[in-house]
């Protein structure tokens, strides 16, 4: 059997891009797939100019393909469309299989976008059954952990289980995928308030699945019981592509990279083995539970390289970290951010506002606390309903949300999702209210810094930006920076950065964005004019895609 296995675009454009999170889910698919000795060609769309259909068209021209497969995040729904449609218009007529979050998260994609085969939550020993199944032309109701449509009436079989030995799985398809053709491609201020090294060759790896907690903003596809890889098994595959691709971030993408200490003590351990057998510098990228954070703790991480550390603190009410059924308290959030700043790194986390508990008093509550201790260092922003998540149900059940996949396809593609009002006590003009205020703390608390110097990188896209830290006043120059050439963002700009001595985050703008934060209540009418022209390029981005 020919498989093109199909990396689908993560921005609406028909031009290349090469900064995106690199989809390591279809990264395991294609080396599982391999493994058992499938004729797998992958084709990684992101990486060619054109259009996605035509795309598609041309790859399906040059061999006789059985199968198609891609997946993709809910975000993805309109992407995933339309390699759908090149497929299903081919005269090849190729079966067409899809997985991902996309489906698994929300069925009724299955109904609308009618793949001939979707695979749900881990796919690395569904995929394998299904394809033996459709070689043999037997009935896919025995395959575990599938949806498909018979005459029009969608059918689901029972859960597959989850894989608990995740040193079986083959390390993902790095080289199928086009890994290599990201690297030297970042520019110092493509991953926000993280800039290092000005030309970052960021390694993406997950050693672990799962995650126990319920939260109910978010929807866990791979499922809740926690699992973890071998640090050897870990450290085997690190070891190889550090070296193969000359890699100087490490991103952890695991939910509980902190949970069990004696394991994180080992894998500090291994990765500063791996530093000494390297002539440059690693630096790495994980994300910490508020239950194990200690003074030592960081130390430790910062010693073997960790200098930026991620959080999910969500809110400083606890009435609201109830309702959301997050188990941690404020008082272990402002804990967590005193020891952060101790330990000079830098810090990512933020708050969204919208819980169901959520109201004028308790959002008071956590905007008091950002306005006072945050200096600028997390994030503010909104609940979004994202499918399958209780918040998600909760939207469906009381209307708020009326069109599933309209709401999909036209919401969640765009973005849009931050501002629906799911509270059971804020009036709609008390909500609206709420998020001009957020806005505005936004703009005041925030420290907004223009360059000392701004210069062109001769034969380069980048620019070398030389700037002074509002917080400790050292000169850092980022160079390979990126500033766009189009209007209006040549002259109105901004990245949260990074100080490479104290670790604080700032804004660096240009002169016009400064203005704009100073006089903000003059200037806001013209910058949701900017926001709704964005807005309306992309959503006729959009249209294209569907054709």
């Amino acid at each position: 059997m020919n498989i093109l296995l199909v990396v689908p675009r993560y921005q609406y454009t028909n031009k290349a891009n090469f900064i995106y999170y690199f989809p390591l889910g279809l990264g395991y698919i294609s080396s599982t797939l391999k493994q058992a000795g499938y004729n797998v060609t992958c084709y990684n769309a992101n990486h060619y100019d054109g259009d996605i259909k035509d795309l598609i068209t041309e790859q399906l021209n040059k061999k006789k393909f059985d199968i198609v497969c891609t997946g993709h995040t809910t975000r993805g729904y309109t992407i995933v469309k339309g390699i759908m449609e090149a497929a299903r218009e081919h005269k090849s007529k190729p079966k067409i299989i899809i997985g991902g979050s996309l489906p698994t998260s929300e069925l009724d994609v299955v109904k609308y976008l009618k793949p001939d085969y979707a695979v749900l939550g881990e796919g690395e020993t569904s995929i394998l059954e299904l394809l033996e199944c459709i070689k043999k032309k037997k009935n896919p109701k025995n395959v575990a952990g599938i949806a498909y449509l018979k005459k029009g009436k969608l059918l689901m079989t029972k859960p597959r289980d989850l894989i608990q030995d995740l040193d079986a799985i083959p390390p993902p398809d790095f080289e199928g995928l086009e890994f290599e053709k990201t690297l030297g491609k970042y520019y110092s201020n493509s991953i926000g308030g993280y800039n290092s090294f000005d030309e970052p060759r960021v390694y993406p790896i997950i050693c672990s699945r799962g995650c126990p907690y319920n939260c109910t903003f978010c929807y866990h596809s791979l499922g809740r019981r926690y699992r973890t890889r071998s640090i050897k098994d870990v450290m085997k595959e690190l070891k190889k592509n550090i070296k193969k691709y000359k890699i100087n971030t490490i991103n952890f993408h695991d939910d509980l990279f902190s949970i069990n200490m004696k394991r994180l003590k080992e894998i500090c351990i291994e990765i500063k083995k791996l530093k000494k057998s390297v002539p440059w510098d690693i630096k790495w990228i994980c994300q910490l539970s508020l239950h194990t954070v200690t003074d030592e703790m960081l130390d430790m991480l910062r010693d073997a390289g960790c200098d930026l550390i991620c959080y999910g603190f969500e809110s400083y009410s606890q009435k609201v970290l109830r309702s959301m059924k997050k188990p941690i308290t404020p008082k272990m959030i402002a804990d967590s951010v005193k020891k952060a700043r101790k330990a000079k790194m830098s810090l990512q986390g933020g708050f969204i506002f919208g819980d169901r508990a959520e109201t004028v008093e308790t959002a008071k509550e956590t905007l008091d606390y950002w306005k006072k201790h945050s200096k600028g260092q997390l994030r503010l922003g909104f609940i979004a309903p994202y499918p399958r998540s209780e918040m998600y149900l909760h939207c469906l059940r009381k209307g708020i949300i009326k069109d599933k996949m309209k709401y999909i396809e036209e919401e969640v593609s765009l973005d849009n999702a931050f501002f629906y009002n799911m509270t059971d006590n804020m009036t709609d003009k008390e909500f609206k209210k709420l998020r001009h205020e957020v806005r505005e703390s936004f703009e005041k608390y925030n420290k907004f810094v223009i360059p000392n110097s701004i210069t062109k990188e001769k034969g380069k896209n980048g620019h070398t930006v030389k700037v002074s830290c509002p917080y400790c006043r050292k000169k850092n120059i980022y160079k390979n920076y990126y500033i766009s050439d189009a209007f209006p963002d040549n002259i109105y700009f901004s990245n949260s950065m990074s100080c490479r001595k104290c670790n604080m985050r700032y804004n660096v703008c240009s002169p016009l964005r400064k203005l704009a934060n100073q006089y903000f209540p003059v200037f806001k009418p013209f910058l949701r004019l900017y926001t709704n022209v964005q807005e309306f390029f992309l959503r006729r981005k959009m249209r294209h895609y569907l054709g």
